[in-house]
């Protein structure tokens, strides 16, 4: 069974940082692109950032120049370092894949997700 797993959140002061960590595992034969959403309770799940398979990446504007997004391919881990943390950061943080466990199957598939609390 394909599953992804998230680690890393928690409670900052504004200003802070945290990583997210994302690990894929399971019968795996190919990761596409990897990415971070966020959501807050009574709003629609939103992009944070995405990076493809050669590393290429996307933010949605509200986190650039604040967030990094990297992946370990060799380690089906994608990284989210986030760094001047806003209490408008506070959300539920998920990860997505868009893998394939065969040759001819590729789905899209989400972590768990993880709270990250921006608050003094």
């Amino acid at each position: 069974q394909v599953q992804l797993v998230e680690s890393g959140g928690g409670l900052v002061q504004p200003g802070g940082s945290l990583t997210l960590s994302c690990a894929a595992s399971g019968r795996i034969f190919r990761i596409y692109d990897m990415g971070w959403h966020r959501q807050v309770p009574g709003n629609q799940r939103e992009l944070v950032a995405r990076i493809t398979n050669s590393g290429a990446t996307d933010y949605t504007g509200s986190v650039k120049d604040r967030f990094t997004i990297s992946r370990d391919n060799a380690k089906n881990t994608v990284y989210l370092q986030m760094n001047s943390l806003k209490p408008e950061d506070t959300a539920v943080y998920y990860c997505t894949a868009r893998m394939s466990i065969t040759v001819w199957n590729t789905n899209d598939y989400w972590g768990q997700g993880t709270q990250v609390t921006v608050s003094s």
